[in-house]
């Protein structure tokens, strides 16, 4: 596994926002998380563009890379530093040849015959999940539990993202099975200060690193 990414990755969906994108990813860049997806399901494609625009000229000042939901064509266009897909959007393979080498390209599984496809591919990271229930998708994917965590890690070298009701309270237990990042979106965008929020998972994420070495 040679590519290492930050332990928390911060999904910014448009539909949790309290306050603008560009804002709080300012104050999540500024409190030092490195990683932060856009997910804008409702917007234009124009729109969606001009905002991840500003999100990676935002985020180029604290070195922090911004991930494109479902669109390579925009990440691409906006100097995104990934894409991420889900099984029902562009394979792994023509995300990449629309992205290029430069950019990551993430993909989203639900099952273990899924990670084993995934491992094959050219993705940087695989996603599994959701781990718990979780609200923030209409149609979400039945829930596969910290075991399946487990059984991912062995199928798979490459960095595995887990995601799906991740929360404060078991973020440890999931880092603990074997992810090497967790994805949170609503426990922190919903929280009363996602900065503060944001900043435990982090400090989290250190101490575990730390009880490890």
């Amino acid at each position: 596994m040679s590519l290492v990414i930050p332990r928390l990755y911060v999904i910014m969906d448009a539909a949790l926002l309290k306050s603008s994108a560009v804002e709080l990813a300012d104050a999540l860049a500024s409190t030092g998380v490195g990683l932060i997806q856009y997910r804008d399901k409702q917007i234009s494609p124009r729109k969606l563009l001009s905002i991840c625009r500003e999100l990676v000229s935002l985020l180029r000042k604290y070195d922090g890379r911004l991930v494109v939901n479902d669109r390579p064509d925009v990440a691409v266009l906006s100097g995104a530093g990934g894409v991420h897909v889900g099984q029902e959007d562009l394979p792994v393979e023509d995300a990449r040849a629309v992205c290029g080498r430069n950019c990551w390209v993430g993909v989203s599984t639900h099952a273990l015959k899924q990670v084993r496809q995934a491992e094959t591919t050219s993705a940087d990271y695989i996603a599994v999940g959701p781990v718990f229930a979780t609200t923030t998708k209409k149609s979400p994917q039945p829930v596969v539990g910290v075991e399946f965590v487990r059984q991912a890690r062995e199928l798979t070298r490459k960095p595995l993202v887990a995601i799906g009701g991740i929360t404060l309270g078991n973020a440890a237990a999931v880092w603990q099975a074997g992810a090497d990042v967790v994805a949170v979106a609503r426990d922190v965008l919903q929280a009363t200060d996602p900065a503060a929020r944001a900043r435990e998972f982090l400090e989290l994420a250190s101490r575990l690193d730390s009880s490890r070495n």
